[in-house]
């Protein structure tokens, strides 16, 4: 190898390298799946990181992690299953599931790393006023890394909006 080969290929690593250390650290993902489509996500983004490397998030960030607009939307037919895998690192902790702000199951999720939900019932809400059951066209998928349902123990964020199909 000739000497400016060798100065070409030093000079490349050490940029490469470079790059690398000025790069954040990928957040843990969240996956939607129906079907045969999935779509997957990173922390939401409100004009603040709604994940902080496992921190705890100020209460806060974490109210405007929950009214950021999410990045990833999917199509969902009634009667559908929706299945929501998390990395392992969220499990840990362990996390919730909102369909906009209703938990859905209302427990944490421990050390499990997959759920599954009936679409329909993520499409329906009880009107607080008559009790009675309101169709909806969309609905904000928030799953939270939170060690409780109190909201004071929140470490991330991730949003997908489902859009009802038809």
């Amino acid at each position: 190898m000739s000497i400016r080969r060798a100065v070409t290929a030093i000079g490349a690593l050490s940029l490469g390298l470079v790059a690398l250390t000025a790069c954040d650290k990928p957040t843990p993902l969240a996956t939607v799946t129906v079907g045969t489509k999935s779509v997957t996500a990173e922390a939401a983004t409100a004009g603040v990181k709604c994940y902080e490397n496992g921190k705890k998030l100020q209460r806060t960030i974490f109210q405007a992690c929950l009214a950021a607009a999410p990045k990833h939307h999917m199509t969902v037919g009634i009667g559908d299953r929706v299945r929501i895998g998390v990395d392992p690192k969220i499990a840990k902790k362990g996390w919730l599931i909102a369909a906009d702000n209703q938990l859905n199951p209302p427990e944490v999720l421990k050390d499990k790393t997959y759920w599954s939900l009936d679409s329909t019932s993520l499409f329906e809400e009880q009107d607080p006023q008559t009790g009675q059951t309101v169709h909806l066209k969309e609905v904000i998928l928030n799953i939270v890394e939170s060690s409780d349902t109190s909201g004071d123990n929140t470490y991330g964020v991730w949003k997908i909006k489902l859009v009802k199909a038809g």
